[in-house]
């Protein structure tokens, strides 16, 4: 828990799978923080103090020092923070974790964007074919309850994006990205992940990233 000497501040947005990595980092060790909404169209003087590299969020401030990018942050509030261990303990495991929370990034998500928001039907039908290919992966590795084991650890936090916004993505879209029939393990540790009590408190309303991405979408549409 962050004690009297702790000052703790998120800099943030709140919808983004990349924030509520870190709030669910900080919920899961018991950590009390000051939650700073953004407007990325007006991005604040403190954003662009704390992160003039990227100008993006989220940024975690302790005790006036700055960090970013998500998994980055989540790592260190694990090493800044005692209690209720994210990464795991035994080295080799650490370095797998952290490949395959890499692998969600650079692989995963990187395959849904081009298969939700890319026009051109090639790119489209590639985007989704890299997807399913991406997911096979986490499905073939998934063994535990979740990727931690019996308890939620680093690589199911990165993974949240997965739980949570793809289902909302193949609502918006009507593209069969990720379902239990294809992913069944996969989609068990959703269920699971998606109704922890920390998770679920983390989770931004589903109702209003439904309209939101229907509007980007509806807006790449238009200006085809």
């Amino acid at each position: 828990m962050a004690g009297n000497k702790e000052d703790v501040k998120l800099l943030g947005v709140r919808g983004s799978p990349f924030v509520c990595r870190v709030e669910i980092a900080l919920k899961l060790k018991g950590i009390e923080y000051e939650f700073l909404e953004e407007n990325l169209g007006n991005k604040s003087d403190l954003l662009l103090k704390y992160n003039p590299i990227h100008k993006k969020v989220p940024v975690l401030v302790h005790n006036e020092k700055p960090v970013s990018e998500s998994l980055v942050i989540v790592e260190y509030i694990d090493e800044a923070f005692k209690g209720n261990p994210i990464l795991p303990t035994e080295p080799y495991q650490r370095a797998l974790a952290r490949f395959w929370s890499k692998f969600i990034d650079d692989k995963v998500f990187a395959a849904v964007r081009k298969a939700v928001f890319t026009l051109d039907e090639v790119e489209r039908e590639k985007g989704v074919e890299e997807s399913l290919e991406a997911l096979q992966f986490l499905e073939n590795d998934l063994k535990n309850k979740f990727f931690g084991g019996d308890e939620i650890g680093f690589l199911d936090i990165a993974a949240a994006i997965i739980a949570y916004w793809v289902p909302i993505f193949q609502d918006v879209t009507g593209l069969e990205l990720f379902t239990s029939h294809k992913f069944p393990k996969l989609y068990n540790w959703s269920q699971e992940l998606i109704n922890h009590p920390i998770i679920k408190e983390s989770l931004p309303p589903r109702e209003p990233l439904l309209a939101f991405f229907r509007a980007r979408i509806e807006g790449l549409s238009a200006s085809k």
